[in-house]
């Protein structure tokens, strides 16, 4: 959540800063914010979105060599301007109207013990303008600077107990921006010729003006000037470059451009195709070597050793990983368990050293992952693996295997193509613990490559089904509450299709196991709540018909996703789309694109900020 832009530069890099929040804004979007040093610090804010701020920028003629900038998520204080950043330090003497004080700063995270440095900044007579934590960490670094912007942030940061990702700069150095990290991303940018360098939360933030990347790690400390950058690690010790190598990282603007599409939400829906060829791109054969292992580990002898596994993701993830544990225990016959991750670390649990770790996350900097991830590595389960769609995220560097999707960026708040490429992902690692494990034939591993091979062509079968989605949007968008209904490996896929629905288009909507509508749920069916249900054509099928009666005799109204051959039709209070093919296992990857196309034409029929659903924003990288 939010995201950060710097740069100390020889030209102006106003446009530049503003241009990466642009790229940023999918992170956070209840305020933003520029600061630079011109004559002083100079700043302009606002609680509206980006292109807001550029027509601020260019009517006050904000320029500057050296700035910050933020578009914020808020957690401590309401959107307001007063509460956005860049923040200022208001010490001692200083002149809130003509002369904010000499430090200014920017913050990802949550500091945990802001309320005692509050109270101790205050006895020294500083001035608060905000609720944030993050004013804290502005006069706290003022109240220590003596002259060494550098030695009082890394002063600064020891008393700091929370996660953070900052940018920093003083007006009394004004060739210096400091950057730190710990538990949340940071990187540094390294420009051409040593003629500027670039702080930044995410590489795409500087697509188009550098690519040469370099992934600071949990704790460093890094001094960015003109020509040079240093860095000191956690205990603060110089870090040698090679410790810290700059990487090239193609993080390409045309990514984040919608072309002709309304919203990224449906770009994205309609990338799948080419999301899932591209994330089983090269799968020839089912072999331990799919999956990228550290130097000196090895997938093969890691899957024999291990006889259980234990998924960590959240949101969106974690029924990913639900469907996953369905395909683990029925086809790789291997028990598996799957636990939120901001709950797991906080619970006492009886750690396995011979179970598979597996974490599961779009962005590789989800922090209750990590968290849940190392709390797992401290209980002695050293055995990891991260299904990941960033190759260079600290979930990746943190795992001694991985698989990463190949879903492209993805803009949208609710995910879409990361969910079905995570999918893909996980049945790979299903296949892979089954051969190992003596669980699949050859002629099994063919019969499952083929339909992988054709799940691309499947998936634009299920996106031409768009226009009926549509009628049945019309109908949802004068609802204020739905039931979503599945059975067995489509329980989790109903899970997501509800809350893909109150992301976006903030209706109330509830995902239950079908048999469990007599146990309570079906004391809320009436004519004014939708239930949708998913009827793949498989052995449950008949259960299922018998919760579909249930709900007509009692009024309801369904919304039938079913199989060719399931012998549903549509009559009065039920409407039925029929899905192209049956497709097995691999069916909950195309039964879920109608219920992404559900919300979205719903959320479009009902006037929402599809890519920006209120109280939300896309990487979830504090607690």
């Amino acid at each position: 959540m939010c995201g950060i832009v710097g740069s100390v530069s020889t030209r102006n890099i106003v446009p530049i800063l503003v241009q990466g929040l642009q790229r940023l804004e999918y992170r956070g979007y209840d305020s933003c914010g520029v600061a630079v040093y011109a004559d002083g610090l100079k700043r302009a804010r606002s609680t509206s979105r980006v292109a807001e701020l550029m027509t601020q920028v260019e009517t006050t003629h904000l320029t500057g060599t050296l700035g910050i900038a933020h578009t914020r998520w808020a957690t401590h204080g309401v959107p307001a301007v007063h509460n956005a950043h860049p923040h200022f330090s208001h010490g001692p003497g200083a002149d809130a109207e003509s002369r904010s004080g000499r430090v200014a700063l920017v913050h990802n995270g949550i500091i945990e013990n802001h309320d005692e440095l509050r109270a101790m900044l205050k006895a020294k007579a500083y001035v608060f303008q905000s609720q944030t934590d993050t004013e804290v960490i502005a006069h706290l670094v003022d109240s220590i600077y003596d002259g060494d912007i550098f030695e009082a942030v890394k002063t600064a940061v020891r008393q700091l107990h929370g996660a953070y990702a900052i940018a920093v700069f003083c007006e009394d150095e004004p060739h210096r921006l400091i950057g730190a990290r710990a538990g949340s991303p940071l990187i540094l940018g390294v420009g051409k010729d040593g003629k500027e360098h670039f702080l930044a939360s995410d590489a795409m933030a500087l697509a188009g003006v550098t690519d040469q990347i370099v992934y600071l790690d949990e704790g460093d400390v890094v001094d960015v000037q003109l020509g040079k950058y240093w860095l000191v690690d956690k205990a603060h010790k110089a870090v040698a470059p090679s410790a810290r190598p700059v990487k090239t990282v193609l993080a390409h603007s045309g990514a984040a451009e919608l072309g002709p599409y309304r919203h990224y939400m449906q770009k994205e829906i309609f990338e799948q195709p080419r999301a899932i060829g591209d994330t089983l791109e090269g799968v020839q054969a089912i072999v331990p070597d799919l999956f990228n292992a550290v130097p000196g580990e090895n997938a093969d002898t890691m899957f024999k050793n291990i006889d259980s596994v234990l998924i960590l993701a959240c949101g969106t993830s974690y029924y990913s990983g639900c469907t996953a544990k369905y395909w683990l225990e029925s086809i790789a016959k291997i028990p598996t368990q799957v636990e939120v991750a901001s709950e797991y670390r906080y619970r006492d649990s009886v750690p396995n050293p011979k179970t598979l770790v597996v974490t599961i996350t779009q962005s590789g900097e989800t922090a209750d992952t990590l968290a849940a991830l190392r709390h797992a590595q401290g209980l002695g389960m050293a055995n990891t693996l991260t299904v990941c769609n960033v190759a260079t995220s600290a979930m990746v560097r943190e795992c001694r295997l991985s698989y990463i999707t190949r879903a492209g960026i993805e803009i949208g708040v609710a995910s879409t193509k990361a969910f079905t490429a995570q999918l893909a992902g996980l049945f790979l690692l299903t296949l892979t613990l089954a051969k190992t494990r003596g669980h699949l034939s050859a002629a099994e591993e063919s019969r499952h490559l083929k339909a992988m091979r054709h799940l691309p062509a499947a998936l634009s079968a299920v996106l031409a089904l768009e226009p009926q989605i549509i009628a049945w949007a019309e109908d949802f968008a004068k609802m204020e509450n739905a039931l979503f209904l599945g059975r067995g490996l489509h329980y989790p896929i109903a899970l997501e299709g509800a809350l893909k629905l109150k992301e976006i288009s903030y209706i109330h909507a509830e995902a239950y196991p079908a048999g469990e509508l007599k146990h309570g749920p079906l004391a809320l069916v009436t004519s004014e709540m939708p239930v949708v249900t998913v009827a793949p054509n498989d052995a449950l099928l008949e259960k299922l018909k018998s919760n579909l009666h249930e709900v007509r005799a009692r009024g309801g109204v369904l919304y039938v996703l079913a199989d060719a051959g399931s012998k549903i039709e549509s009559d009065e209070g039920i409407h039925v789309i029929r899905m192209p093919e049956h497709y097995g296992e691999l069916s909950p990857l195309l039964h879920v694109v109608p219920l992404q196309l559900l919300a979205y034409h719903t959320a479009c029929a009902r006037g929402t900020d599809v890519d920006k659903p209120r109280n939300l924003a896309k990487s979830v990288t504090v607690e």
